[in-house]
């Protein structure tokens, strides 16, 4: 399948790409926003492309070459990763686009989709220890219904969490795909999961969908990982340049924002206090008062694009 990258214009427009600057994708996949930032700064900015899958770096390498410094780490160690190379700020932008790469999900082996016969994998990168089948064959009774709540937002939790664990040993991700689906009443499926394409489609959310997202999440600790970024993100960037972030998912989106919002706070104290005592200044100006969500051609385009939503804030300090 071709890769279409979500809200393409937008981050564009968002990142104010200008040659000469210096450009971080922290999670650039199959290079596509990378792709036409290199085509806009015509080979007179410093690129890097930050991703965990060691197979999608390989592939960047293959189509920029030295246009663009390949860096295999976890976003969460963006200033460490960036010292390595000699550079201590950003001046241009960083994005980070949160959606699981199309590669990932397409190939069946990487057991991330409920759809396709693979190993319970899910690891984005694939040095890292713990698998979805260390979470769904080893892990707790309670610790597997909270996460399954927590980052599914999934209200069968508890007794999808039941289900697994009589079932174990589960192998592979069609196997649980089909005891998930059957812990969903089949009212409960038509009420609450609600249709996923809107106008760009039909069909319903599939019952498994919140359960492997939830197990995906654990797997690569993406909140943790998501709220170290930006904190990184935020130390490293000069004044006037730009943090651009998609989210796919409720949870990363409350992060994003509640972080835009305290890092545009010029005060933090009690709300009843006489005088401020904080002494916060404002560090970013907030560029998108609400997120920008894809256009109905872009729906009808790309699906995978439907729960996108772009925030943009730009650094002052």
């Amino acid at each position: 399948m071709e890769h279409i990258p979500v809200l393409l214009n937008e981050v564009i427009d968002a990142l104010d790409v200008r040659p000469g600057l210096t450009y971080v994708d922290a999670t650039a996949g199959a290079g596509g926003h990378l792709g036409r930032i290199a085509e806009l700064t015509e080979g007179k900015s410093k690129l890097f492309a930050f991703d965990r899958d060691a197979t999608s770096l390989e592939r960047l390498a293959e189509r920029f070459g030295d246009k663009v410094t390949t860096v295999h780490s976890n976003f969460r160690y963006l200033k460490e990763s960036l010292e390595q190379y000699g550079v201590n700020t950003i001046d241009g932008g960083i994005l980070a686009d949160l959606g699981v790469s199309s590669m990932q999900i397409d190939q069946g082996e990487r057991g991330f989709s409920f759809q396709k016969e693979g190993p319970l994998d899910m690891r984005m990168d694939r040095s890292e220890s713990v698998s979805a089948y260390n979470i769904v064959n080893q892990w707790p009774e309670g610790a597997l219904a909270d996460i399954i709540y927590k980052y599914g937002e999934e209200r069968h939790s508890r007794k999808i969490a039941n289900r697994i664990v009589a079932n174990r040993p589960i192998e592979s991700t069609l196997a649980l795909a089909e005891i998930v689906a059957r812990c969903i009443p089949r009212a409960a499926d038509k009420k609450n999961y609600k249709k996923s394409f809107g106008s760009a489609g039909g069909g319903y959310i599939h019952p498994a969908t919140r359960t492997f997202q939830a197990i995906r999440m654990a797997v690569n600790e993406e909140l943790e990982s998501l709220e170290d970024f930006l904190r990184e993100s935020l130390t490293i960037l000069k004044p006037g340049a730009r943090l651009v972030v998609i989210t796919f998912h409720s949870l990363e989106d409350r992060i994003v924002k509640q972080f835009f919002k305290m890092a545009a706070a010029s005060c933090i104290c009690p709300p009843r206090a006489p005088v401020c005592t904080c002494k916060k200044e404002t560090e970013v100006l907030i560029i998108t008062r609400k997120p920008i969500t894809a256009s109905d051609d872009e729906l009808l385009a790309n699906t995978r694009s439907r729960s996108a939503k772009l925030r943009a804030a730009q650094k002052l300090i």
